[in-house]
């Protein structure tokens, strides 16, 4: 495996109409996490060399569904490496991106990869979102929770009133999740990804979008 194996060309794909500025960051993104991968486990190395497809596009599934208006505030719970929010934070160069983990090795990373690209909207912080005090007009999420779990712990944390289209909690999950909304009790919008993006991957992969509760 070599830090040129996966094609960011992927992403082109999807969203035809990127700035060469955001080409080139797209591009410059796999050989950040391909160096930190070495170091840490940031990202699975079974598949890495499908990082644009499971990671970055998978991130962006968000994007394609539910796009950000310039001056969003978003807050991404339990970012891992930076996933979603460092592909949005390159897609919506115009809204701010507070990542947070409660592992401290995950958070240099994603402040590494935003050093690195020039991303001045992303922020890591170490943190528990349980205990965070700043609110946001959305809060995105990748599998880090069932979602009653993710909407205890972020109700507070959003602007109620917020003037932004797209707000609330926006999940990435996979499979059947009608129990886990059932539970929840969610008024919940659910995406399959299968009907936008044609890989494999996506058969089973979807957004789910709670916009108040």
């Amino acid at each position: 495996m070599t830090a040129a194996d996966p094609s960011w060309e992927l992403i082109l794909k999807y969203f035809p109409d990127l700035s060469e500025e955001q080409q080139d960051l797209f591009q410059r993104l796999y050989p950040v996490y391909y160096d930190w991968n070495v170091q840490i486990n940031v990202i699975s190395r079974k598949d890495a060399h499908l990082f644009y497809e499971r990671h970055v596009l998978h991130s962006l599934a968000i994007a394609k569904l539910l796009p950000f208006s310039d001056g969003t505030m978003v807050l991404d719970v339990g970012t891992g490496g930076g996933f979603p929010g460092i592909p949005l934070a390159i897609m919506f160069p115009e809204c701010s991106f507070h990542l947070v983990d409660s592992i401290g090795k995950k958070i240099k990373v994603v402040n590494d990869v935003a050093d690195q690209l020039g991303l001045e909207n992303v922020k890591g912080e170490q943190a528990r979102v349980e205990e965070m005090k700043l609110k946001y007009d959305a809060i995105v999420t990748r599998a880090v929770a069932p979602l009653l779990t993710l909407m205890r712990w972020t109700a507070k944390k959003l602007i109620k009133k917020s003037d932004q289209k797209i707000n609330g909690l926006i999940c990435l999950k996979g499979g059947d999740l009608n129990q886990e909304i059932i539970e929840a009790k969610a008024k919940a919008k659910v995406f399959n990804l299968a009907d936008h993006f044609e890989e494999e991957f996506f058969e089973t992969k979807k957004v789910v979008w709670v916009k108040k509760w």
